[in-house]
């Protein structure tokens, strides 16, 4: 099968689409052939080993001192069961799955092999680029927003142009609550059409000097302090950091919160049901074939992208 290898932590030349084996499903796992996938800040983080400050050391020893032990990156796909192993029930040979792999990463290729508890049916309404591309962002903007928004909830979404930040603005908009989005200059309109009542420009408003104050703020970027987001707490509001340094993950308690968004096939099914019915709306840059991996980590590395970036191997 065809798969984006990285063999050493670089620029995104160093990805490069070749033969590797065909994968094989062990014990609770399927094998899919992968239809659609993305390539995220995730992906392009771990390729360029630009991790949060204080997390560069541990992540080389888990991830792989020079370069990624788990050569082939991506944790979303879309796609069709080809290969079911043992002690897998609730899955045939031709079902549409979509889901995560975790750590296993390995999606961006032909062919994944998968722990079955990763993966739910994709529904038959929902396209493969759709499926991955809610996935990601998705389940990451519920899992931060879960019980935090209820009717008239102030909410601040730093990032919400991106693959989180324009989940969380509709999640946090169809709960009800009042949402402004922060995004660059040219994403405004998008952002306003996902729910927002209001959008700040960072380029013009440095957020150390807006005067409103929010229940909740939502950062998905990386760029704010815990300092400046306690700033722009209503009393009462909660600080979420859904990128942080490591001092400042360690040091999350009480109104700051920061941490990994767990994997939940529930919250996949969820947030497909959505889709289905037309609340939640997929916002795609664009879709490229495996042949271009490259360039997809060149446009997230830009830091323009907007929405999901999917990859049709």
């Amino acid at each position: 099968m065809k798969a984006a290898v990285v063999e050493r932590y670089g620029q995104p030349e160093v990805v490069s689409v070749r033969e590797v084996p065909d994968p094989a499903a062990g014990a609770g796992q399927v094998v899919v052939r992968v239809a659609a996938t993305t390539v995220n800040s995730g992906d392009a983080r771990i390729r360029g080993a630009r991790f949060p400050r204080g997390f560069a050391t541990p992540a080389r020893l888990v991830l792989g001192v020079r370069g990624p032990r788990r050569q082939v990156l991506g944790v979303t796909l879309s796609g069709v069961v080809e290969q079911v192993g043992g002690r897998v029930t609730g899955l045939a040979v031709g079902d549409e799955v979509c889901g995560m792999t975790g750590a296993g990463m390995g999606a961006h290729a032909e062919l994944v092999a998968v722990k079955a508890d990763k993966l739910v049916r994709k529904p038959a309404a929902v396209s493969h680029a759709d499926a991955a591309a809610v996935l990601f962002g998705g389940s990451t903007a519920l899992h931060f927003l879960r019980d935090r928004v209820r009717p008239g909830t102030a909410v601040l979404v730093n990032g919400a142009s991106g693959s989180v930040g324009a989940a969380a603005v509709q999640l946090a908009h169809r709960a009800g609550g009042r949402v402004t989005g922060v995004c660059g200059p040219t994403n405004g309109a998008l952002v306003e059409s996902l729910g927002a009542a209001a959008v700040i420009d960072y380029a013009r408003t440095p957020l150390d000097t807006v005067a409103e104050r929010y229940d909740v703020v939502l950062d998905t970027v990386g760029s704010i302090s815990p300092a400046v987001g306690r700033s722009l707490l209503a009393p009462g509001g909660v600080l979420l950091l859904v990128v942080a340094d490591l001092w400042s993950t360690l040091r999350a308690r009480g109104d700051v919160v920061a941490g990994v968004a767990p994997e939940r096939a529930e919250d996949f099914t969820a947030l497909l049901e959505l889709v289905e019915s037309g609340e939640l709306r997929t916002v795609v840059d664009r879709t490229l074939p495996l042949a271009d991996v490259v360039e997809a980590h060149r446009i997230v590395d830009s830091g323009r992208k907007v929405g999901n970036l999917v990859v049709t191997p």
